[in-house]
């Protein structure tokens, strides 16, 4: 009996797993798991602006230039349309700008000019490509010696790219094709983040714990003396050179979300032309919505950017928007501050 029992037993599960495997009985439950997918980001930071733009939409190189600020080569090309601007003295007390494109590039920028020994410190870090007009062979070497492509004008590989404009004499005139340039090296990478950015004017740095200051006035040299003046309604800061107003080539004028004043030193080893000392530490000044806070800047290596920390060693947040930093020599240059901005 007790094995008839064991056989029908070895019998009913023989039958149950013959009529499983042929789905003839009910089957266990399977679950299928969807891998999961993290959505893709529609908007990203823009590097140079900080800003949200359509994510992919700046997946290209930023493009600097050396521009000139000669009184014959104003106004210039593109100047509103940057998203970052350095002004250098250069001989005879004069100044000229690194200026740099990447959120909003105009089909022309310059005029260009020559580089100079410290401009290979301060475009290294942007990567991308620099425009220039050529320049002494020791500087054009320091320059070549980077990450950075190299758009020289008068070579082969520029000449449908950089030319000679009508509107204005020479020196003071070539111009950049922009963004036919940029299209031309799409291998290159986008630039990486230069600063630290806020969500707005009113969240930024200066403007929640600096001091209520309207008016910069800086000082380069005799000859240069830019200034500053913070306009409330449409929180930027309006340029003026010389105590007359900045002309943009749209009819407007030059304008900023923040101004920085980086008091910097000079070195003279290739006299009569001034190197700014950019791997250094100095004092410096942010402004943004009417706003100013002191701080400290200091820059690492070429490649790395320049960092901004106020007087607790906390790093500066700036306002979303375009970004100018004079850099007046400490031994011959000032900065001052005045008004209330309301």
């Amino acid at each position: 009996m007790r094995g008839s029992i064991r056989i029908l037993l070895a019998s009913s599960v023989a039958v149950f797993v013959a009529t499983s495997l042929a789905g003839c009985s009910p089957a266990v439950p399977r679950y299928e798991y969807a891998p999961h997918h993290t959505p893709a980001p529609v908007t990203a930071l823009a590097p140079l602006l900080g800003t949200n733009v359509p994510a992919g939409s700046l997946a290209h190189p930023s493009l600097c230039a050396k521009v000139d600020n000669h009184v014959d080569a104003r106004p210039q090309y593109g100047l509103n349309n940057t998203d970052v601007v350095f002004e250098e003295v250069v001989e005879g007390g004069l100044t000229r700008y690194v200026a740099c494109w990447d959120s909003n590039v105009p089909d022309q920028v310059g005029p260009v000019r020559s580089i100079r020994p410290m401009d290979p410190d301060i475009i290294s870090p942007f990567g991308g490509i620099v425009a220039y007009s050529g320049g002494q062979f020791r500087f054009v070497e320091m320059m070549r010696d980077t990450v950075v492509f190299n758009a020289i004008h008068g070579q082969a590989d520029t000449e449908e790219t950089m030319y000679r404009t009508d509107d204005k004499d020479g020196p003071h005139n070539v111009g950049v094709a922009a963004n036919v340039i940029i299209s031309q090296h799409l291998d290159l990478a986008p630039p990486q983040q230069m600063f630290a950015y806020s969500g707005s004017v009113a969240t930024s740095t200066p403007a929640r714990e600096g001091a209520p200051q309207s008016t910069l006035n800086i000082t380069f040299s005799d000859e240069r003396y830019p200034s500053w003046l913070y306009d409330p309604a449409t929180q930027t800061y309006l340029r003026s050179q010389e105590g007359t107003p900045d002309p943009d080539d749209a009819g407007g004028q030059i304008h900023a979300t923040n101004v920085i004043v980086m008091m910097v030193q000079i070195d003279w080893q290739y006299s009569p032309v001034p190197r700014t000392i950019m791997v250094d530490s100095g004092e410096a000044w942010v402004s943004t919505g009417g706003k100013t806070v002191h701080a400290t800047w200091s820059k690492a290596s070429r490649e790395a950017p320049i960092l901004f920390v106020d007087d607790r060693g906390l790093i500066i947040r700036l306002a979303p928007g375009n970004t100018w930093i004079e850099m007046p020599p400490v031994a011959s240059g000032s900065v001052s501050f005045a008004g209330d901005a309301g």
